[in-house]
């Protein structure tokens, strides 16, 4: 039964890299917040690579080789999946959404979702 390396790119923009036997159970049950404790409350996640390996033995020793990896032998190995991380402003004393602003490179979003700008 093969077994599968995979990589998520949180919504902050870093990356996870974890095994499964099932890629897509997996996926969900990280989005559903049962996954590893690291991908809790950095969604959206997106599945960016998957290798298959020929059993769990081999599977565990390519997550630590990948692990091992630097972010840029990552986003290399994954092959220019690379997306702009969204950034979150808030005061220091964050009251509620009216107060917070998600910026990325591409887009600018404020309280008001009809503000798009590029």
């Amino acid at each position: 039964m093969p077994w599968y390396v995979y990589i998520l790119r949180c919504g902050d923009g870093t990356l996870y890299t974890g095994i499964t036997d099932d890629v897509p159970r997996r996926l969900a049950s990280h989005r559903a917040g049962r996954g590893a404790k690291y991908t809790r409350g950095r969604g959206p996640l997106e599945l960016v690579w998957q290798e298959e390996v020929p059993d769990k033995s081999a599977a565990l020793r390519r997550e630590i080789a990948i692990k091992r990896l630097t972010r840029k032998e990552k986003e290399k190995l994954i092959g220019g999946t690379k997306k702009p991380p969204f950034e979150r402003r808030c005061p220091s004393a964050y009251t509620g959404a009216e107060d917070c602003v998600l910026r990325s490179k591409t887009y600018e979003v404020n309280k008001d979702d009809s503000n798009l700008q590029k």
